[in-house]
């Protein structure tokens, strides 16, 4: 399976960005993309993902929706995401809710399946590592089944080495190899802190360390959404 796992430090802080600018270049480069992403929550109307930078109350458009249009991909609601809920929360208690439970073999077998039609695969995670997509299966066990090399999504300010380092620690306690960490939204003009946390999480982490700024539409060649 050729491709790669885009995770994040937590909740909100850029995933389908970074997933989304991923599959665009690829597609962008002349590839079959295909996007997988286990879970989506919070499509409940009136409700976003969770970003930061949207009010409450604010539609925005839903991370498989984005996936598709970024990846110019033809793929259906299910193909990308199985599982999808209304309430903003995690993914397994947002099943419960439902009455259901979140199989892993029906995961691992969406992905294979979106990867055999295509040459690239994107698939997001859900919130950080140890989310919980059933009581006993992590994102992490999703991760480590479909053996991607994982791309971590992070806020570049205050706080996001610890919470950087940690994931990466988490990665690699599973056997998990790290190809980036992308810091998202990257300002204009970084103050000394967002510098500094960029040299730091690179020097302590032993990982390469890109920057996306803020975009606007997927639509385009050369752009996407708003980083949050």
């Amino acid at each position: 399976m050729l491709g790669v796992f885009v995770t994040g430090t937590g909740t909100g802080v850029g995933k389908t960005v970074v997933a989304a600018a991923i599959a665009r270049s690829r597609a962008a480069e002349g590839l079959r993309v295909a996007v997988f992403k286990p879970a989506v929550t919070g499509l409940s109307p009136g409700l976003g993902p969770g970003d930061p930078g949207h009010a409450p109350g604010q539609e925005v458009e839903p991370d498989h929706e984005l996936l598709r249009r970024a990846a110019r991909s033809g793929q259906s609601d299910e193909e990308i995401a199985p599982y999808r809920y209304g309430p903003p929360m995690s993914p397994h208690l947002a099943a419960a809710l439902a009455g259901e439970e979140i199989e892993p073999e029906r995961l691992r077998r969406g992905a294979a399946e979106a990867a055999s039609a295509a040459d690239f695969l994107v698939c997001e995670g859900v919130g950080g590592l140890l989310v919980p997509l059933s009581p006993t299966y992590l994102v992490r066990d999703l991760a480590v089944d479909l053996a991607l090399p994982l791309v971590v999504a992070a806020p570049p300010g205050l706080g996001t080495i610890n919470h950087t380092l940690l994931t990466l620690e988490a990665a690699r306690a599973a056997g998990l190899a790290v190809e980036a960490v992308v810091l998202t939204p990257w300002p204009k003009s970084p103050n000394p802190i967002e510098e500094s946390n960029r040299e730091t999480i690179a020097a302590l982490g032993e990982v390469m360390v890109e920057t996306l700024p803020h975009s606007a539409d997927f639509g385009s060649e050369d752009s996407g959404r708003e980083a949050g």
